[in-house]
């Protein structure tokens, strides 16, 4: 099967909310990616567009998002694109959504200290030598519904 792999820099622009489900723990938050250009006539940098996503990371990524990750931090977001469009009580809507496999922070705004998890242990510890984390994605798993909170509609 064909995917949609693509790497993403933003902004975390809401509060990641996270849910234990039946099928495992999931963290989602909005992510705000703004392309910027030089511009020569005014010999300065400019935004332009601003995408939003919303970013899904399913399991020990979510647990590990929940305790990582705060709005307004920089990162970078590696996943599946999924573009989904429905009709909603007469409106169309359109939602890019990254079902994450993997998140991290953007190391060149800033500085970040790694903690790893323990295995069988939700909550971040203290670096253990050769201890490994093991992390799947929520591949195939249908997340529209599981918030209120709906895409804005397009047009």
């Amino acid at each position: 099967m064909n995917e949609t792999l693509v790497t993403v820099v933003g902004n975390v622009a809401t509060t990641p909310v996270y849910r234990e489900l039946p099928s495992g723990p999931v963290a989602r938050f909005r992510l705000a990616v703004t392309a910027r250009y030089y511009d020569g006539a005014k010999s300065t940098w400019t935004d332009g567009h601003t995408n939003f996503f919303t970013v899904w990371a399913w399991r020990a990524l979510g647990t590990n998002v929940q305790g990582s990750v705060s709005v307004g931090e920089p990162v970078i977001v590696q996943g599946r694109l999924k573009v989904r469009d429905e009709e909603r009580g007469g409106q169309h809507w359109t939602s890019a959504d990254i079902e994450a496999v993997a998140i991290g922070h953007d190391l060149t705004r800033g500085t970040a200290a790694f903690r790893r998890v323990g295995r069988g242990n939700p909550t971040l510890t203290e670096p253990a030598q050769g201890q490994a984390q093991g992390q799947a994605s929520g591949q195939g798993q249908d997340v529209s519904g599981l918030w209120e909170k709906k895409p804005e509609p397009v047009g």
